[in-house]
């Protein structure tokens, strides 16, 4: 019968010959701070990176609240003409925070509804940042278009692409009216059927596949 000793493998470092070789040691010493330095570098750098990480995606996972605005009596917009109103979107960083917004009452024979969808649709608030790379459109009255003068960009009465590079219509605002005035509250982003999406960064299409390409914001904040 073949000794079953001859297929134990050596488990020393003594038994598999090694020069130097301690007895009873399985590591070697050169083997052994190899390890211990690569453990001690791998340790610096999660030291570095995981705060930096933190830091960066934290804001991702923050769930923002929705914030509301008083910009005028309901008497100060008809459903004709769009009146610009100037508001601030993101509170606590000053003037930065402000923008600008086109609003009219809604007007059936314009939204294409004898009814506003909901509560938040009674008075439109349109974006004046273009969807193409974000440049400060203004709405022409006697064309009923929003001119971008930057690249060209052309939208119509309700703020869809008319022309010109944009990728998707211009965003809106959620409105309300409260004690009988209009107020604006968080950004929303449409596509070429107006319908409702969190809001979306220029340059990123709504329409068809370009929805699950460019996914939503966890910071979303919803009336």
């Amino acid at each position: 019968m073949p000794d079953k000793r001859e297929n134990i493998q050596p488990n020393t470092t003594e038994e598999r010959g090694i020069q130097g070789a301690y007895e009873g040691e399985t590591v070697t010493r050169r083997r052994f701070m190899v390890g211990t330095t690569h453990l001690a570098g791998a340790g610096a750098v999660m030291a570095f990176t995981l705060p930096a990480l933190a830091f960066a995606l934290g804001p991702v996972f923050e769930r923002q609240k929705a914030t509301w605005e008083d910009v005028g009596p309901v008497t100060a917009f008809n459903p004709d003409q769009y009146v610009p109103v100037n508001f601030t979107q993101t509170p606590g960083i000053g003037d930065v925070g402000r923008t600008t917004a086109y609003v009219r009452r809604f007007n059936p024979a314009i939204d294409g509804g004898q009814e506003p969808r909901d509560q938040y649709e009674a008075y439109i608030a349109i974006s004046t940042r273009c969807a193409h790379l974000g440049c400060p459109v203004r709405y022409v009255a006697a064309a009923e278009r929003f001119i971008c003068p930057c690249h060209g960009g052309v939208y119509d009465k309700l703020g869809k692409v008319n022309g010109g590079p944009p990728v998707r219509p211009l965003d809106r605002f959620y409105t309300r009216v409260r004690a009988g005035r209009v107020q604006i509250g968080p950004r929303f982003s449409v596509n070429s059927e107006l319908n409702r999406f969190s809001p979306r960064d220029p340059g990123e299409p709504l329409d068809g596949i370009g929805q699950y390409l460019y996914p939503a914001r966890f910071t979303t904040a919803k009336p």
